[in-house]
């Protein structure tokens, strides 16, 4: 079931302010009054417990008051700040391993309003080789991680064997446009093990990121040769496990209005699997704790 945190929080706001501001501008200037009152009619007879009692409010409104800014805060953290996600799955590998709790920049593209996820600031654009975290295309209740490979206009050739070639996008205005260069892979002396399967790992380097990227040559549902031209306000986005990844190759293209933000630090590591977080006993990786690219 797809519980949306951004409505709830929204409303929860929404409803906690409208009963705190009756509660503060009607109901609680009438109970100061009656305090008075008490206070001049016993005089020092007036007790504390019974000031106390009169002052405060009833349960709506006094939980109201308590948790006002408390959705608050949570909503312009969660929405305009910094977001926490989890990796489920093993398509960011060797980056990203399954039991990996992340934090997300949620404004780094620019400010969207919670909700109705439109965008009223613009700050910047996504730069080849940020991962980065969007709502999936085909259905966006579902937040997919992937990295940015190809940028609007872009026309990449991604070969069988996983080398990846890009144009980028030039306007004709411009006389001397970028020249096409292939994607640096440097193959280290990792090996790393999926699905009982050793996975070569390679140095990769896009738009001058270095970062880490494996795959099983043969073994891919994926090895098909294609030439692909990004359309303008589209990102073509790839996972780092090459062929263990559905991502732009099988479903399309990321439009602008879907991206989330950027990953960029891992602040939880648990042991984990596909199947879920081991919990009992957990086993903290702290070698994976901290930034990442």
């Amino acid at each position: 079931m797809h519980i949306d945190f951004a409505l709830i929080l929204v409303v929860g706001s929404i409803l906690t302010g409208v009963l705190y501001a009756i509660d503060k501008w009607k109901y609680e200037p009438e109970r100061v009054a009656l305090a008075e009152k008490l206070k001049t009619e016993l005089g020092d007879n007036a007790s504390d417990d019974q000031i106390e009692k009169i002052l405060k409010p009833n349960f709506w409104y006094d939980n109201a008051r308590a948790f006002f800014p408390v959705f608050v805060v949570v909503l312009v953290l969660r929405s305009f700040l910094i977001e926490p996600f989890r990796i489920p799955s093993g398509s960011m590998l060797p980056t990203l391993l399954i039991g990996d709790f992340i934090l997300v920049n949620k404004f780094a593209y620019g400010i969207k309003l919670p909700v109705i996820n439109k965008k009223i600031i613009d700050i910047s654009n996504p730069e080849r080789g940020d991962v980065v975290v969007f709502k999936y295309p085909n259905d966006e209740r579902i937040d997919y991680i992937k990295r940015v490979v190809g940028l609007p206009g872009d026309k990449l050739t991604i070969r069988a064997n996983g080398n990846i070639s890009i144009t980028p996008f030039c306007q004709e205005t411009v006389h001397s446009c970028p020249e096409s260069y292939a994607v640096q892979q440097e193959l280290t002396e990792d090996v790393f093990e999926y699905k009982s399967f050793p996975h070569a790992v390679f140095n990769e380097n896009l738009g001058g990121i270095t970062h880490l990227m494996m795959n099983a040559p043969g073994r891919s549902p994926l090895d098909i040769d294609r030439v692909i031209e990004v359309p303008t306000g589209h990102y073509f986005v790839m996972g780092d496990n090459r062929d263990h990844s559905a991502d732009s190759r099988v479903w399309g293209f990321v439009p602008e209005q879907n991206l989330v933000g950027k990953a960029f630090f891992i602040w939880l590591s648990l042991e984990a699997d596909e199947q879920g977080i081991n919990w009992l006993p957990p086993s903290i990786r702290f070698e994976q704790l901290g930034q990442f690219k």
